[in-house]
């Protein structure tokens, strides 16, 4: 299977631990796409904030916006091997983060800097936000034992998962296919990812579209 002629650029999004970047090297290798991987450990203070949020969230928040800002600028340029490209995040997610752990002050600049440069920033053809429960999230970040990850709290992602949900049930910038990811493995089972791929896939979408495997089967 292809994809649709008007799709190109695919970026995939979901919480921490929802299988986001997974998905995505997973889709680039059928695709022969382009990976674009969010280099979050590349942020020096991110380690930081996560044992202090309140001291580190304004110097995390802004390394991460100009980050993302120079990496998508780089996404359009010349490439000679591919024709598609998958990312495991998108721009606008930055938004969410910041809203969540900024003060107003704080806010007030962060806005500054993002409305002088987000339009600027190309949209992809198809956002995917895996959506899953906090349950699910929590056993599979401690499944992979970052070291940075190891002290998350479970009412940190709770937040942040009802975060994520306002921000894309009214998501409205680009096409949005949204999989209720909590009872699928699509890394470990094959059916499960033939079965999204599929969904990914299918031509003529609906500006927002719906899969949950249990209803589907």
């Amino acid at each position: 299977m292809e994809l649709p002629s008007e799709i190109h650029y695919i970026a995939i999004e979901g919480v921490i631990g929802a299988g986001k970047t997974s998905l995505a090297r997973m889709l680039s290798e059928h695709l022969g796409a382009r990976f674009v991987l969010e280099k979050f450990e590349e942020n020096p203070f991110l380690p930081r904030f996560y044992e202090d949020p309140e001291h580190y969230a304004f110097q995390t928040q802004i390394f991460f916006l100009l980050s993302r800002y120079r990496q998508q600028q780089e996404l359009y340029q010349a490439d000679l091997f591919h024709s598609h490209i998958v990312s495991d995040y998108i721009f606008e997610k930055d938004k969410i983060f910041a809203y969540l752990t900024l003060r107003d002050d704080e806010l007030k600049l962060y806005e500054n800097l993002l409305t002088a440069i987000e339009r600027t920033i190309p949209p992809p053809d198809l956002v995917i936000y895996l959506q899953s429960s906090v349950d699910r999230l929590m056993v599979n970040i401690r499944k992979r034992g970052r070291e940075m990850e190891k002290n998350m709290s479970e009412e940190y992602i709770k937040e942040l998962n009802e975060a994520y949900n306002y921000f894309f049930f009214r998501y409205k910038s680009t096409p949005l296919l949204i999989v209720k990811a909590t009872d699928i493995d699509f890394v470990n089972n094959p059916d499960h990812f033939e079965d999204l791929l599929t969904q990914i896939l299918r031509p003529n979408k609906a500006p927002v579209e719906y899969y949950n495997p249990l209803v589907q089967k």
